[in-house]
């Protein structure tokens, strides 16, 4: 009884906010078009800084023709819907709209808690609304059907795009001394840090000349002051600078004035940063955990081993990632030039652009099932 009285205090909150998108979306239609003219659910409108899973999104904007009122298809990304996604799915699917549904990661209990079926119940219902559903990597695909079923709609499995004419290495990349070490991105909980730092003080105290650049938000509850006091306790205030979120054009050169990028999330579906960082020449030393295996290789970087364990986050040690970055820099030329050569094969822009092309011609001239 509490809980479907919880449930029913809940709609009646989000009803205004429900009835605007309901109103806004009035007008959406389908288009006769022989060509894909695609809806993005305008994930990627009033958005100053894009980041997360809408990057993607960026891609298939400036391939495609994109209508938000009147399309055939309706592509939504599974970390970056927009509000009461599935409304807009069954209004989109009611005008005959094909829907293609672009899976991330699943909540899971070390990571939602209690909320992780809060977390997944949305995705499995979009899941079984799909078209067609893009699995960002096999890690993707597996963690979806244990938490969230099987799905019957046809599928594949395409890692996230990045473009190669952006993220390339420095023709001038700074001295191996000191060693430049970096991690970045969204920063959901304290160990991913902390490792980091610890992985500083174990490469000083063995004598390596090395600093560490920390980029991107905190999000853990006093998330920065906990960091400093860290550094601070570890000695290291001289070696660690601290950046806040970043836009594109930063992270290039980020990635282009560092040598090695530390990346020990655990589970970690289809990052898009470790993606960055090899297309950069940067070899990536993180967990090897998710979707880092098939990243990753042990000719662009250094995996952790790591069990699966969906109860608890299994972080590298500060001493194990600092035993993958003293392997690589004996090597680091090799890595390095190892790294942008599986990014080029791997995770080009413009093939990801093309066999969307692919899919979506095929979709719209069969109505369920692409070449």
């Amino acid at each position: 009884m509490k809980m479907f009285f919880l449930s029913l205090m809940r709609r009646c909150f989000f009803f205004p906010k429900r009835l605007f998108f309901w109103w806004r979306r009035r007008e959406v239609e389908h288009s006769n078009a022989s060509e894909p003219i695609l809806a993005l659910g305008r994930v990627l409108e009033n958005r100053t800084v894009i980041h997360g899973g809408a990057v993607k999104l960026l891609a298939l904007r400036d391939a495609f023709s994109i209508n938000e009122k009147k399309s055939n298809i309706l592509y939504l990304v599974s970390s970056a819907q927009p509000p009461f996604s599935q409304d807009l799915v069954k209004k989109a699917r009611r005008c005959g709209m094909i829907f293609v549904w672009n899976q991330n990661g699943v909540g899971y209990p070390a990571w939602a808690g209690e909320g992780t079926e809060g977390h997944n119940a949305p995705m499995r219902r979009l899941r079984a609304l799909a078209d067609y559903v893009i699995y960002q990597s096999a890690f993707c695909r597996e963690s979806a059907e244990f938490f969230l079923g099987p799905c019957l709609a046809p599928s594949e499995i395409l890692f996230n795009p990045i473009d190669l004419g952006t993220y390339f290495p420095s023709p001038i990349r700074p001295p191996l001394s000191p060693l430049r070490l970096l991690t970045l991105g969204t920063h959901g909980y304290a160990e991913r840090v902390f490792s980091t730092l610890e992985c500083l003080k174990n490469l000083v105290d063995a004598g390596c000349d090395a600093v560490l650049t920390i980029a991107g938000k905190c999000e853990w509850p006093q998330g920065v002051a906990l960091v400093k006091r860290e550094i601070g306790r570890l000695g290291l205030t001289a070696r660690v600078t601290l950046l806040p979120p970043f836009s594109q054009g930063e992270a290039v050169r980020l990635y282009q004035s560092h040598h090695i990028v530390l990346h020990p999330k655990y589970l970690d579906p289809c990052p898009t940063v470790v993606l960055e960082a090899l297309a950069s020449g940067c070899p990536v030393v993180g967990s090897a955990s998710g979707g880092l295996l098939e990243l990753v290789d042990e000719e662009s970087g250094v995996l952790i081993p790591a069990p699966l364990d969906w109860s608890q986050m299994i972080t590298p040690t500060g001493a194990a990632l600092a035993k993958g970055v003293l392997k690589i820099v004996p090597h680091f030329e090799s890595y390095a030039y190892a790294a942008r050569i599986r990014a080029e094969a791997l995770f080009d822009q413009k093939r990801w652009v093309a066999r969307h092309q692919e899919i979506f011609i095929s979709l719209l001239r069969n109505r369920r099932i692409p070449l």
